[in-house]
């Protein structure tokens, strides 16, 4: 009996070999990245932009004071929206862990296997396109939390550098004001 719950299914007319699993493996990885790096995009495109431009920055050049305050409200700013998306693909992935074990558990109460083994294997194959789509969800917010912890590191840095440049300026100017008075 075909169901639109067949799932991804392997080549069966050809004998496997560990390049054809491999091959199937790279088909299938490559579509879940795909769509995993699609979202991670539209989660990310701010910050991926603002850290694009202090890469660019910071190679090219010293940034200056202004520049630098500008890039720690911004990349603070944007750490901030993309968190809350960040939650927000948390969400989708919740909803679609819960919709897996749905189709998973009815799958299993249903399956006309003789032991819980087969009915256990049964119900897999059948939850196998919500298990693909939890993974496309997991992953997507992996990535996501992956760059928002590079930004806050990234946050953490430029911080230190314009504390570093507050406490030299005011050391320097200690040191102006220290040597006026000694002339007068």
């Amino acid at each position: 009996m075909a169901s639109r719950r067949e799932g991804i299914k392997a080549n069966d007319e050809q004998p496997k070999t560990a390049e054809s699993i491999m091959k199937n493996v790279d088909n299938i990885s490559d579509t879940i990245k795909e769509i995993s790096d699609n979202l991670v995009k539209e989660y990310c495109e701010d910050l991926d932009n603002i850290m694009s431009e202090l890469r660019q920055e910071i190679t090219s050049k010293e940034i200056d004071n202004y520049i630098l305050e500008s890039y720690i409200m911004e990349l603070a700013n944007t750490l901030y929206f993309t968190g809350s998306a960040q939650e927000d693909l948390g969400i989708k992935e919740d909803i679609c862990k819960a919709i897996r074990q749905e189709v998973y558990s009815k799958a299993r109460e249903q399956a006309t296997g003789k032991t819980v083994a087969d009915k256990t294997a049964q119900a897999e194959l059948i939850a196998q396109t919500e298990t693909m789509t939890l993974a496309i969800y997991s992953r997507a917010y992996k990535k996501v939390k992956l760059r928002m912890d590079a930004g806050y590191e990234m946050l953490n840095s430029l911080k230190k550098v314009m504390n570093k440049r507050i406490t030299e300026m005011e050391l320097s100017n200690s040191r102006y004001i220290n040597h006026s008075d000694n002339n007068d």
